[in-house]
């Protein structure tokens, strides 16, 4: 708590390394299946000395018992235990003895590591003798001596206790354990050096990717004419492994990124272009408007100032130039609703609406429309190529209609006269494709590309002579996209086919008639 008794904020607590935690758990791991390893191998290895120590033991306790047999007779007293260490050869250095009898008591001495024998008091014997507790084996621990493990045997009218020390045991599990121990630390030593160099190198392709992402998040990417260039490196994007898949994910993210901005970009670029286009044909008129509409107010304002002294020629050329002003307020007005129309149908296209769909008979669609271009185009060669049986498809006939026209149109207004103008009508693999084809000049590749784009114009070699405002073909574009089908041009001097291509309804005798039209 703080002093004006709010709580303390936490502490955030430090994170390791992604690095660190796995050789934390690969080397903890390791160490306690090591350390469970030692402690087993310690228990088995005890249970196995042990064994040996009380066999060991026996035997002691059997070389001594035959070592009183043959010294009986030459016996003058009772044994001691202290001659008997003295004078026995015995094959191991530590051993601990006890001999004595009901009636003659009790003695009891033991061999040091320098084989000199040391007796025992009368109270660690007593000791000795009171763990066995009616037992032939006990563990004693003798004071200021050792911890031994004894056996008690009967030798004729003697008793006899041999004991061997637990040290030998104990010093020998020390050992291993330590060289356990050693062995272990070393090992966990250099297997955290090794993963650590193992992961380290593994590792790399997602630092490569954390760089890259960082150098990503640095650029601005809000604005402007954005190019993504940072990639990671190849040799650090190998699918064939799971981390090096993560680079290559990123690279197609970054991929895809970049042609997105790219797309961004080019959509800004149009309708910076589109918005500039729509002001420029909006302008025209808007001024012929205004100039026409002040000339008209003019001349009606000198009529209006000359009054009754006004001549009967002024007034019939003041009502002449107003009806004139009129007439072009008219036809300007005219074009900018024409023009106002057009972005608003494209702008209805592209929301997906502005379409009834229907059964429509393409090709009575063609030979209507054919018969129209002809009647405006007589110096025109028109011809028809359609199939007796008709192309039936699902769409909005008025704006099929639309297309085709715009198309044939577009052919009559630039070529020149004479020029063979052909449009044809096939089914194919389950499309209705409309061709337009005319042997004129042809279209200018560099315009081409960008025919169907809003407000474009074609070059010298297909001026227009109508005026336009260059969306006729990017509603024919719209009108067949909503149609789920396509429109291409394929131009070279001498030939050029304008294609439209939507899908077309099977043959179905419960679909209609084909002027029947449903809402969409």
């Amino acid at each position: 708590m703080t002093t004006d008794g709010a709580p303390e904020p936490r502490r955030a607590r430090t994170r390791l390394s992604l690095q660190t935690r796995l050789i934390a758990a690969v080397v903890g791991m390791v160490a306690l299946i090591l350390a469970m390893i030692g402690v087993a191998t310690s228990a088995i290895l005890g249970n196995i000395l042990s064994e040996q120590l009380n066999n060991e033991v026996q035997d002691t306790a059997r070389v001594v018992a035959s070592q009183l047999v043959s010294w009986h007779s030459n016996l003058t007293g009772p044994p001691n235990a202290h001659d008997v260490l003295a004078q026995g050869r015995l094959n191991t250095a530590d051993v601990l003895l006890v001999v004595g009898n009901t009636s003659m008591g009790t003695d009891g001495a033991y061999l040091s590591g320098s084989d000199s024998v040391a007796s025992l008091t009368a109270a660690q014997t007593a000791k000795v003798l009171s763990a066995f507790n009616g037992g032939t084996s006990a563990t004693v621990t003798v004071e200021g001596v050792d911890t031994y493990r004894m056996y008690i045997g009967q030798v004729g009218d003697y008793f006899i206790a041999v004991g061997l020390p637990l040290s030998t045991v104990s010093t020998t599990i020390a050992q291993i354990l330590t060289t356990i121990a050693l062995v272990t630390t070393g090992g966990l030593l250099l297997l955290a050096a090794v993963i650590a160099l193992v992961i380290r190198h593994s590792l790399r392709p997602l630092r490569a990717v954390a760089a890259t992402a960082t150098r990503v998040a640095a650029q601005r990417l809000d604005s402007g004419d954005v190019t993504i260039t940072e990639r990671v490196p190849a040799a650090e994007a190998d699918e064939r492994d799971e981390i090096g898949s993560v680079g290559a994910a990123l690279n197609s993210l970054l991929d895809h990124v970049d042609l997105s901005l790219a797309a961004r970009q080019r959509n800004e670029q149009r309708m910076r272009a589109f918005v500039a286009d729509a002001s420029h044909e909006l302008r025209t008129p808007l001024a012929a408007i205004r100039g026409y509409s002040e000339l008209s107010l003019r001349s009606l304002r000198a009529a209006h100032a000359a009054g009754p002294a006004a001549t009967h020629a002024q007034l019939a050329t003041s009502a002449e130039q107003s009806e004139q002003s009129l007439e072009r307020i008219q036809s300007a007005s005219l074009r900018m609703t024409t023009l106002v129309e057009d972005l608003l149908l494209l702008a209805r296209l592209d929301e997906g609406q502005e379409l009834v769909y229907g059964a429509v008979d393409l090709t009575r669609v063609v030979v209507d429309s054919v018969a129209d271009a002809q009647a405006a185009g007589p110096d025109h060669e028109w011809q028809l190529d359609a199939a007796e049986k008709p192309v039936v498809v699902a769409g909005d006939a008025m704006r099929l209609h639309q297309v085709i026209a715009n198309l044939l149109t577009n052919a009559r207004v630039h070529t020149p006269a004479g020029t063979t103008v052909t449009a044809s009508i096939i089914a194919v693999d389950g499309d209705a494709v409309v061709q337009v084809t005319d042997n004129g000049p042809g279209i200018a590749p560099d315009v081409a590309g960008e025919l169907f784009e809003r407000f474009s114009r074609a070059d010298s070699s297909r001026a227009r002579h109508t005026g336009g405002t260059g969306l006729g073909l990017s509603i024919a574009k719209a009108i067949v996209t909503a149609h789920h089908g396509t429109i291409t041009v394929d131009s070279a001097p001498g030939r050029t086919v304008f294609e439209m291509r939507v899908p077309a309804r099977p043959a179905d005798p419960d679909f209609g008639e084909a002027d029947e039209t449903v809402a969409q």
